[in-house]
């Protein structure tokens, strides 16, 4: 059994990892609060986004744009993942369940464009063909989803790739996150996978269903021409798809950070209690020897 002096060590060394642990769990919950906040909200927009999208699908073919064209699969046929995780640490198996998933995909049809420093170095760990790299830190806005956006969509229609796909991590609670990886490019004609797939009548009461489906059966009217809107509509269809999964991976970056922390500080408190068990363990059993000793003496004195 270890001396009491290094169970003392070993108890104040714990203590000290439990207020560190503490205070970046606090630091996590009130990041996660905002982070979630953003994401939620984001989802309504993305819903209507969608549902217009599916519209405009059925008013008119969508097939021979150019971002919704779906090539052939050929023997050089080229895949481009965009992954978004996150860059620091301390937030469990968040990057590792994501990475496990992405690694899966042939490496040798593969390019990678990383959003994020774990994501990065992993990559480069496992020798993957790492085209390009975006870092965006907790406060990020819209202008680095079209970065990444204009990116990826000049290597699509540049015909360096035929598809392009996005691995993150799904919000779902602050205690589930759910990697995924989403097609981005090309778009469907009908739009059934854009931004969500469950359509935002869904989510509405009867009389709010009912009139999304008059919205729903309405003929839309383009002005200048329908293909002027959708250079420029569905160009940001893809941008905003980009920046609702950022914001998806930081809502769950922050959510499971915050997990893990709470985890690492009862973990922490609960070895304080067995290591201060031990002790006075220790402690007991010193001091009966001690009394056993001097009890000895006194009987060979006598």
């Amino acid at each position: 059994m270890a001396s009491t002096r290094e169970i003392r060590r070993r108890i104040k060394s714990v203590k000290n990892t439990a207020q560190i642990t503490k205070a970046m769990q606090m630091v996590a919950a009130s990041k996660m609060r905002k982070a979630q906040e953003l994401a939620l909200a984001g989802r309504p927009y993305s819903d209507i986004l969608s549902s217009t999208l599916r519209d405009i699908g059925e008013t008119i073919s969508l097939s021979k744009h150019p971002l919704c064209e779906i090539r052939e699969p050929r023997s050089d046929s080229r895949i481009t993942v965009l992954v978004i995780t996150t860059d620091k640490g301390l937030c469990g198996g968040l990057n590792t369940n994501l990475l496990r998933k992405v690694s899966e995909l042939n490496p040798a049809t593969t390019d990678f464009v990383t959003a994020g420093r774990k994501g990065r170095q992993m990559l480069a760990t496992l020798r993957r063909s790492l085209i390009a790299d975006f870092e965006f830190g907790d406060v990020f806005d819209f202008r680095k989803a079209r970065q990444i956006g204009r990116f990826l969509t000049e290597r699509f229609l540049s015909a360096q790739t035929d598809q392009i796909l996005v691995a993150y991590n799904s919000f779902i609670n602050t205690i589930t996150q759910k990697p995924e990886i989403i097609r981005l490019l090309p778009l469907s004609g009908l739009m059934s996978d854009i931004l969500t797939e469950k359509p935002i009548a869904h989510n509405l009461t009867s009389p709010e269903q009912n009139q999304h489906a008059q919205l729903h059966s309405l003929e839309y009217l383009f002005e200048p021409s329908h293909q002027e809107v959708l250079n420029i509509l569905l160009p940001h269809a893809v941008n905003y798809k980009i920046w609702q999964y950022l914001l998806e991976a930081k809502a769950s970056e922050h959510s499971a950070r915050m997990i893990a922390m709470k985890n690492a500080t009862d973990n922490a408190k609960q070895l304080v209690k067995d290591l201060t068990l031990d002790y006075n363990k220790a402690r007991q059993a010193s001091i009966t020897n001690e009394i056993l000793e001097i009890s000895a003496a006194a009987a060979a004195m006598n």
